[in-house]
């Protein structure tokens, strides 16, 4: 599995990336908030979604985890497909989508293209409680500083590797970074570890 791809920006509109990876040029369908943190720079590394279905195989590119994640969380839902994922993060940033969902604004979720009333509150039924643990989100956007994000990010990466659950991973590190705020990866993934 693909998880980034680091290269040059070949092209760039608000719909697709061209990235050049030492001469080879992949095409990634993107979000306008993936085109506006892209926009004036000439590298770029981009987070990947597989997407594979029997009649159609694509790569999604993301400027952050945060948005794949969300992408990601949106298309797992009933009736709302990799279009109408990508249409929401194109019309409303990654926190303003939580927010509505959270907040249970059927209207603003039904202002996006393509998403209606049914839609909008199946979205907020079965995403409330998986927004609220933590799911579809950035470690590091959870735990504050870019310093610490990394350490977080490592810490977090290697314990779902390990088989735990990403919202019971969050909550331990969140404990844990409560208790000893400058925790090193080792002493987070053992304290973690002898949580769960």
């Amino acid at each position: 599995m693909i998880d980034y791809i680091k290269g040059s920006i070949v092209e760039l509109s608000p719909a697709e990336l061209i990235l050049d990876n030492n001469g080879v040029g992949y095409s990634f369908p993107i979000s306008l908030q993936t085109y506006q943190t892209l926009q004036d720079k000439k590298e770029a590394k981009i987070f990947v979604y597989h997407y594979l279905r029997e009649d159609m195989e694509e790569y999604y590119g993301f400027a952050t985890k945060d948005e794949r994640e969300l992408f990601e969380l949106l298309i797992s839902v009933s009736g709302i497909g990799v279009a109408s994922a990508r249409m929401m993060l194109s019309s409303l940033s990654a926190e303003e989508i939580r927010q509505a969902i959270l907040s249970e604004d059927v209207a603003r979720i039904k202002s996006i293209k393509g998403i209606g009333v049914k839609s909008a509150q199946r979205l907020i039924i079965e995403l409330k409680d998986k927004i609220v643990k933590g799911e579809g989100a950035d470690s590091s956007e959870l735990f504050g500083s870019a310093a610490r994000s990394e350490i977080v990010e490592e810490a977090s990466r290697a314990l779902i590797m390990l088989g735990f659950a990403k919202p019971a991973v969050n909550k331990a590190i969140q404990t844990i970074l409560k208790a000893n705020p400058n925790a090193k990866v080792e002493q987070i993934i053992k304290s973690a570890l002898q949580m769960m």
